[in-house]
């Protein structure tokens, strides 16, 4: 018989959360949801406003999904992939390398985003190590990165509220200036010669460090947890010509922006461009389970080939590496994309239209200093001076105090500082956009106002 002792009434450490707030009851508790629409106990309902943290894809409880799971749960819920496989994880294995941009034909899976970019850091580093060049062991990475929270991923970070705290615990990188378009180092505001600045000063640090250099890390376009920091046209494919120049891998981290968030199904397609590695998450099993991915070259696979004596084998794993039931999900997700045509211009382009009008407007806000988008995928920055571009005090929490007033008004929104992110499931309508961009402006301006 199990010992009984005295326990919190609610026992969970809530994720980036300071838990004092919740001292003796819990966060706000989701019961159910249908579509892009969430339900509490009371049955009160909110329109998923961040996709359930940036994942959920064709909305909740979409039917061919929910099918895949069940009848995948009637054959096996979980085998190992340490010697063993199977179907559904070779058959969406197959279906990534066909999706995927050109080159990238091998898939290593994992159970999260951040599982997803340490297996990449460390298929770079042994990748050079076998190839004889033993120098090679520093990384790049822009100075306001995110890519997940263990501790190889946070040495490839950039963002120090995150995590200067773990320096001790950290490796040495390199940062290369974030590409900001809003809040930049330099004198004046002509934005054309700023970008110039940003791909010159990229291009003196990879040059520099390139020798010593494993990869550069990026993700592509968007960088999410800083803010979504939009980059200028041609930065992403800049990286990419650079770091063939000077003979480093580039590993993609499209955790965030991969499976239709931009409006393509992977942001690196937007300016052709195709890494060496590929890190995949969140929107893989359209917010359904748990599933990460880590695609490679041939290239970079081949040199991991030989003899068991030769210690070549890449040895690491994960117990729920392709669990069954969330590789199910991942090709049900790739179903839906196929069958509803999400990402074709008929059916995308006028949500993202609606997007943009929404975001447009939200712009002229007194307090909004600067809105950043790209597809369905955004930010709506918060400031206390337009003119001066003046930030919040911290420790008023505009944005965190948005969000609670947006939620009010039927809508579940998560800040990021005081950017304020607006990123609904691809499955999102029309009217479901209205409704989002309302009660965002109507909770900025009781707000701000």
């Amino acid at each position: 018989m199990l010992r009984k002792k005295e326990v919190p009434r609610d026992p969970v450490w809530y994720p980036f959360t300071q838990m004092q707030e919740f001292a003796g009851h819990s966060p706000l508790i989701i019961a159910a949801a249908q579509g892009c629409w969430l339900e509490d106990e009371q049955g009160k309902r909110y329109l998923d406003g961040f996709s359930s943290l940036w994942a959920n894809v064709h909305g909740h409880r979409h039917p061919v999904i929910d099918r895949a799971i069940a009848d995948q749960m009637g054959r096996v819920a979980h085998t190992t992939m340490l010697g063993l496989t199977h179907a559904g994880g070779i058959e969406l294995a197959r279906q990534l390398a066909e999706l995927a941009p050109g080159g990238l034909s091998r898939v290593f899976y994992s159970d999260s985003g951040a599982t997803a970019v340490e297996i990449a850091l460390k298929m770079a580093y042994q990748y050079w190590q076998l190839k004889g060049e033993t120098q090679r062991y520093k990384f790049l990475k822009l100075s306001e990165a995110y890519h997940g929270d263990t501790i190889g991923a946070v040495s490839l970070g950039g963002m120090d509220l995150f995590h200067e705290r773990f320096d001790r615990l950290l490796f040495s990188t390199i940062k290369v200036p974030t590409p900001h378009l809003y809040r930049h180092p330099f004198a004046g505001d002509d934005e054309k010669e700023i970008v110039e600045r940003y791909f010159f000063l990229s291009e003196e640090l990879i040059e520099k460090h390139a020798e010593k250099s494993c990869g550069f890390i990026i993700e592509p376009l968007i960088q999410g947890a800083a803010g979504m920091i939009v980059h200028p046209p041609g930065y992403l494919k800049h990286i990419r010509d650079l770091t063939r120049k000077h003979n480093m891998l580039l590993i993609a981290d499209e955790v965030a922006v991969g499976f239709g968030r931009t409006g393509k199904m992977f942001a690196s397609d937007w300016e052709d461009v195709s890494p060496d590695l590929l890190c995949l998450g969140k929107g893989i099993t359209g917010g359904y389970l748990p599933l990460a991915a880590t695609m490679a070259t041939e290239e970079v696979f081949s040199a991991f080939l030989g003899d068991f004596s030769e210690l070549k084998t890449f040895f690491h794993g994960h117990t729920y590496t392709g669990n069954p039931l969330a590789c199910a999900a991942a090709l049900a997700s790739l179903q839906v994309f196929a069958e509803e045509k999400t990402l074709d211009t008929s059916v995308f382009g006028p949500k993202a239209q609606r997007y943009s009008e929404g975001m447009k407007r939200l712009e002229t806000l007194a307090h909004v200093g600067s809105v950043r988008y790209r597809g369905l995928m955004g930010g709506v920055e918060l400031v206390q001076d337009k003119n001066m571009k003046e930030s919040y005090p911290f420790e008023q929490r505009i944005g965190h105090q948005v969000i609670m007033e947006a939620r009010k008004e039927g809508v579940m929104l998560r800040p990021l500082g005081d950017v304020i992110v607006l990123m609904p499931p691809l499955a999102v309508s029309l009217q479901e956009l209205d409704v989002l961009f309302a009660a965002t402006e109507e909770a900025i301006k009781r707000v701000t106002e």
